[in-house]
């Protein structure tokens, strides 16, 4: 089975460059979005093309921000949205779709934000995601997947020291947050099978830096401990354009 995440800086804008294509011809089982920025009507219209089965999107309450979708070709046992708690469900960044040995939720982890105002919001986020996780994993195992807005080591980024408790994405409690979701016992995919392998999964729009490879890897599958056997390949697809991200991969034996 083939998984892809990817935070798409807006499905509409994204479907004019190459997106459709890109995703015909990666061939995933299973499309996770971010940053879809549209409706729920405008998500489906726009990816109908593709000819997957079952589309199911999110949206946030503010028009043109945010956004999450799951795109399959088989159809989930159950869809639910969002985590069930008031503060956190009004922008639509939570999709769990139920199969029959896991479930997949795709997540667009709130930016804590260039002056980080954000920041104390953002921490109780990752606590409350946490433990929302912890209660589906109590039925079965999870694979989440997304844009985490965290590099979570300094091997995560180009410039670690220059950016270290200075700029969103690198806070301490940003990566407080994500050593809580690994010490809990999900597993960071890429780094299980990858090792030490330096990869980026986004780059800022600002200063040409793609093309020079500054970038962060803040996309991420984490699953759970016990699902660790069952990952065959995690991958991240630098080659794939169109937004400030790229996609990343989970390949699973099942």
């Amino acid at each position: 089975m083939k998984l892809l995440s990817f935070n798409v800086n807006g499905i509409r804008a994204i479907a004019g460059k190459s997106f459709l294509d890109d995703m015909r011809q990666m061939q995933a089982d299973v499309i996770c979005l971010q940053e879809t920025k549209a409706t729920v009507e405008q998500v489906l219209e726009t990816v109908k093309p593709l000819e997957y089965g079952f589309v199911y999107a999110n949206e946030a309450g503010k028009k043109g921000y945010s956004g999450t979708a799951i795109i399959s070709k088989t159809e989930p046992i159950s869809v639910v949205y969002d985590m069930g708690v008031a503060q956190h469900d009004e922008e639509g960044r939570v999709i769990c779709a139920e199969y029959d040995q896991f479930y997949l939720i795709t997540v667009y982890v709130p930016n804590s934000g260039s002056e980080l105002l954000r920041l104390p919001y953002r921490q109780a986020w990752d606590a409350d995601f946490l433990t929302y996780l912890k209660k589906l994993e109590e039925k079965k195992p999870v694979i989440v997947c997304g844009d985490f807005n965290v590099a979570h080591k300094a091997i995560d980024l180009a410039r670690p020291k220059a950016n270290y408790n200075k700029s969103a994405g690198f806070m301490q409690e940003e990566i407080d947050g994500m050593d809580a979701f690994i010490g809990s016992g999900l597993v960071d995919s890429w780094r299980i099978l990858n090792g030490d392998e330096i990869k980026y999964s986004w780059w800022s729009y600002r200063g040409g830096a793609r093309e020079k490879n500054v970038g962060w890897r803040i996309d991420y599958f984490l699953v759970s401990e016990a699902f660790v056997p069952s990952l065959k390949a995690a991958t991240i697809h630098n080659e794939i354009f169109g937004s400030d991200h790229c996609p990343v991969g989970l390949e699973l034996s099942l």
